[in-house]
């Protein structure tokens, strides 16, 4: 899936979205099995977990699929204060990217990959293929990160909807179909937008579609190793505690 217009909204629908904790759980598994220098991230989007991480000293390679969303990511890091400063100390690179097919220079210290990513992966061999490259591009000892929506959790949001957000510069009305024996669904979302008309309330009116599909959980365990990680955990909902079926996202921690 790559975000194209939906990535010039995509920060004021998502700013209520946990960004810290992610933040908090990433610094986390790194106090407990080394701290990074160096760190990946698939599926970076607008930057909103990249460049806190910048700013706090780290290298990052923000790695994403959609263009769009990487120009907002560039845009927002060079309106910081630090920016143009790390930019030319190369502390953060903006990579154009297929996650299943991603590449850097160098193999870094730790990848992370956020906000149920990988779930935008729509065939186990992609899943397969995103795990494999990602154990070559990281260094022995290094951690792999990261989040997907528990299938659970796709039952409930095909139960809970149609879910509605009426703001006066944006509104949407965001639908979803669920195709149980694939465990994937598809999200149809209509999008308005408020456009600055001389004061006049006019909307700009777009369709988003966005498909995800949920894993088994002991089945990505089995991959992950199989790919060569030797120590895997799974946790939820941002907490250290063992996943079990009431999770909403479960967050995976492997070690090369």
């Amino acid at each position: 899936m790559s975000y194209r217009k939906f990535a010039y909204v995509y920060d004021e629908l998502m700013e209520d979205m946990p960004y810290p904790d992610w933040i908090r759980f990433a610094r986390t598994a790194w106090e407990r099995h080394g701290m990074p220098k160096s760190i990946a991230e698939l599926g970076c989007g607008t930057g909103s977990i990249t460049i806190p991480l910048v700013n706090s000293g780290f290298e990052v390679t923000g790695i994403d699929l959609s263009a769009d969303m990487l120009s907002v990511a560039r845009s927002k890091m060079e309106a910081t204060p630090q920016g143009h400063r790390l930019y030319r100390e190369g502390s953060v690179r903006w990579v154009q990217q297929d996650m299943c097919e991603w590449r850097v220079p160098e193999p870094v210290d730790s990848v992370i990959s956020f906000c149920d990513c990988i779930n935008y992966l729509l065939e186990q061999d992609d899943v397969i293929r995103t795990f494999q490259r990602t154990y070559e591009m990281m260094k022995p000892g290094g951690t792999f990160l990261f989040d997907v929506h528990h299938p659970n959790t796709f039952i409930r949001y095909e139960e809970e909807q149609p879910f509605v957000l009426d703001e006066r510069s944006i509104s949407y009305i965001w639908t979803s179909a669920l195709d149980s024996e694939r465990c994937e669904i598809e999200h149809h979302l209509s999008i308005f937008s408020r456009v600055d008309d001389g004061g006049k309330d006019l909307y700009q009116r777009f369709e988003e579609v966005h498909v995800q599909r949920a894993y088994d959980p002991e089945w990505m365990k089995l991959e992950l190793r199989k790919a060569g990680f030797r120590d895997v955990s799974v946790y939820a909902d941002f907490e250290w505690e063992e996943a079990g079926d009431g999770a909403q996202r479960l967050f995976y921690v492997a070690i090369k």
